[in-house]
């Protein structure tokens, strides 16, 4: 059976896709263009390797070429190129990419890996035309590498498991400088969580999130180089939109973190910078996630090497809960 013959309902059955699925399906059912070629191995390689890629990663990923001759992979594969690249340079939220639930299960790891490798060559152009240099447009890919290593410690196998969030950087909306990660996007109506601190914008107005990758400690003077770099980086790039404030929404700006951390500790300053707009709603498993690693683990088994794991469990241990809690800040 040709790619051309296949439908979405064939590819929801080969990939175990649910009902929420249906309208994601039926979406990428529209979209039509000419075949879009797996990557080269030897471009698969160079590639993989600059964006922080693993080699044992790589040996997976080349051992699963042949899986997308099947119809329903080639159907899925084109088709979620062809989303990413059109959405490239548009700020707005993408559909969310579920997790595949085929029984090959090393295709259902890696598949999204070969969509984010075969979208390197036109979000790189869309860089170029923006006057980006290349060690800014391979280190904001690079976040490929990275969530992948996350997901090796967390699952015990490689892969990917974020593929939605690696949508972002991959249409030319995050970047990184220094320290941490920008986005562009506009605050949508209701969904903004910021009104009940009287925050001077909203729904419509260009912000740019904030976000604080796994690169070591928070250092205050590596966030300041960040946040002066990015003032000076997106009106150079982006002129078309004002960015005066940035917003953030973390587990580590839960203000109850204070309790327990020195009020000069990196993550409590990191907090100051921020006007908080209150509390979030308890999620705990994002925690264990960010500072161990793991997921629903039992409290015993948690490491209690450093401050931060420590005060983790033992707010954990008094029957409280974390939160994501949301702020911003003047640029």
């Amino acid at each position: 059976m040709s790619i051309s013959a296949v439908d979405h309902n064939a590819t929801a059955r080969f990939f175990g896709l649910d009902e929420a699925s249906s309208d994601w399906l039926a979406e990428l059912a529209q979209l039509s263009g000419p075949p879009v070629p797996l990557p080269d191995r030897g471009a698969v390689a160079e590639v993989f390797g600059r964006l922080g890629g693993d080699p044992s990663d790589l040996a997976e990923l080349e051992a699963l070429r042949s899986e997308f001759d099947a119809s329903a992979v080639g159907w899925l594969f084109e088709r979620c190129v062809r989303q990413l690249v059109n959405g490239i340079g548009i700020v707005q939220p993408g559909p969310p990419w579920p997790a595949l639930a085929a029984d090959q299960d090393a295709l259902n790891r890696y598949f999204y890996v070969y969509v984010f490798l075969a979208a390197v060559p036109q979000v790189r152009e869309f860089h170029r035309q923006r006057g980006i240099s290349d060690e800014i447009s391979w280190a904001s890919l690079a976040d490929l590498g990275q969530q992948m290593s996350v997901r090796r410690r967390i699952f015990g196998a490689g892969g990917l498991h974020t593929q939605t969030w690696l949508t972002i950087p991959f249409s030319g909306l995050l970047y990184q400088l220094g320290r941490l990660q920008f986005n562009l996007y506009d605050i949508i109506g209701e969904q903004q969580p910021y009104k009940g601190v009287r925050a001077p914008f909203g729904a419509g107005h260009p912000v740019l999130g904030v976000h604080i990758p796994e690169r070591g400690r928070l250092d205050p003077q590596a966030c300041d180089d960040s946040f002066d770099r990015a003032r000076e980086f997106f009106p150079q790039h982006f002129p078309e939109r004002e960015h005066r404030y940035a917003t953030c929404n973390s587990w580590l700006l839960d203000p109850q973190l204070a309790e327990y951390l020195p009020a000069d500790s990196n993550v409590v300053r990191f907090q100051r910078r921020f006007t908080q707009s209150g509390p979030g709603t308890d999620d705990d498993n994002t925690v264990f996630e960010f500072v161990f690693r793991r997921l629903n683990p039992p409290l015993d088994e948690l490491p209690q090497d450093t401050t931060l794991q420590r005060a983790v469990v033992a707010h954990l241990r008094t029957g409280r809960h974390w939160q994501p809690v949301s702020g911003w800040l003047e640029l």
